[in-house]
């Protein structure tokens, strides 16, 4: 039987399904409802954070947020990294921010946290931090600067669902955090996301934004009073406070999300000695593997070629499709930002060379599936063919 790894398996289980299963047999409302409330529960003690919304994306989780801290905090400038997915980035464009970058650190593939204080000013508002493939990139030094300058952090989690800092989950440090449970991260809802706080206002800001800006969207009585008090003239049932969006979840998610959650620690522990096993199979003078594993729980295994040679690329990528290795090249998001169509009008045209260690992410880094169920075996099996290429 021919070599075969796809990007992702078994990510929605036989289990899950006979969840949802017997969940609509009984013919209940789909929209949201009761799972979803309890979903946020269980996902908000799972985390150590007061509040958790369910969304339809990541990507809305990363719009409603960024809405959140204009509409509260103002506008200004927002660190971005130049390797995340395209949402971040238009998160910060749609919401009126200007958007500064900092290059990565190679060890874990997110903003190096003294690149990203060098770019500190007046204006900085936020650093918007992208936790990339699992990885930890939080610092005492970054959230020791930031708490000192005022400046607000935002987590994007996406693609680490579990990871953590010193023993404490990535998600539950900053102002705000955003989940994906797009089919190829940790668990998935199909599509959907959650939006993570402690802070009461900036949460019941993200509930009237969720749902078209409506007021009795609120949970907060007395700030729902204000409204019916300051607008007599308007029904309570449709006062919009802000122009806003529809990005409820779905019943079935929620439903979804209730059953995997059971099992995401476990499944993590697993990712991570599968992606120790790699680095420690993989020919270290070929790939980088000095990574910074500590508290990773990483979806997809990190390779990336050591040296910059695009013939040894060639022959990598076509060793990989020989095999029916699923890959993605550049990593998250395909690599650097900056080179894209859609920031040609933003930044200078020859922004992207201003950042080399992206770069080499962009042209010679890669991910492939990091699953519960990839065995050990299959893993050498990989090295062992990553590791012919000559």
């Amino acid at each position: 039987m021919s070599f075969s790894l796809p990007l992702m398996a078994d990510n929605v289980t036989r289990e899950d399904l006979d969840t949802l299963i017997e969940f609509l047999k009984g013919m209940p409302r789909l929209t949201q409802s009761e799972n979803v409330k309890a979903f946020e529960e269980e996902w908000s003690e799972w985390l150590g954070v007061k509040y958790s919304l369910y969304v339809n994306s990541g990507a809305s989780a990363n719009l409603m947020t960024m809405a959140a801290l204009k509409y509260l905090y103002g506008e200004g400038e927002v660190i971005v990294p130049p390797l995340t997915w395209v949402s971040d980035i238009s998160s910060v464009l749609w919401c009126g921010f200007k958007p500064i970058f900092a290059d990565i650190n190679p060890h874990h593939l997110g903003m190096d946290d003294e690149k990203i204080i060098d770019k500190f000013t007046d204006k900085t508002k936020a650093v918007f931090l992208t936790y990339v493939q699992g990885f930890n990139c939080l610092t005492d030094r970054l959230l020791g600067e930031c708490e000192k300058r005022g400046i607000l952090l935002i987590e994007d989690v996406c693609e680490s669902h579990g990871a953590s800092f010193k023993g404490q989950r990535l998600g539950s440090f900053g102002l705000a955090s955003n989940f994906s449970f797009y089919f190829a991260h940790h668990m998935s809802t199909i599509e959907g996301g959650m939006i993570c706080t402690s802070d009461e206002n900036f949460y019941q800001v993200l509930r009237m934004l969720r749902s078209h800006g409506m007021t009795r969207e609120m949970t907060n009585d007395a700030m729902k009073e204000q409204y019916y008090k300051d607008n007599p003239m308007l029904s309570p049932d449709f006062i919009f406070a802000y122009p806003a969006f529809n990005c409820r979840g779905t019943e079935i998610g929620g439903v979804l999300g209730r059953s995997q959650i059971k099992r995401l620690d476990s499944n993590n522990q697993k990712r991570y000695y599968n992606f120790k096993f790699f680095l420690d199979n993989l020919d270290s003078e070929k790939y980088y593997t000095e990574f910074d594993i500590e508290g990773s729980v990483n979806y997809a295994l990190a390779l990336v070629i050591r040296k910059s040679d695009l013939e040894f690329r060639e022959r990598l990528e076509n060793t990989m499709r020989e095999n029916n290795i699923e890959f993605r090249r550049g990593s998250s998001g395909g690599g650097n930002q900056l080179r894209q169509p859609y920031l040609k009008d933003i930044v200078a045209s020859d922004e992207w060379e201003k950042y080399p260690e992206v770069e080499h992410i962009h042209s010679y880094g890669y991910y492939i599936g990091n699953y519960p169920t990839l065995e050990q075996e299959k893993i050498k099996e990989l090295c062992e063919i990553l590791n012919s290429v000559n």
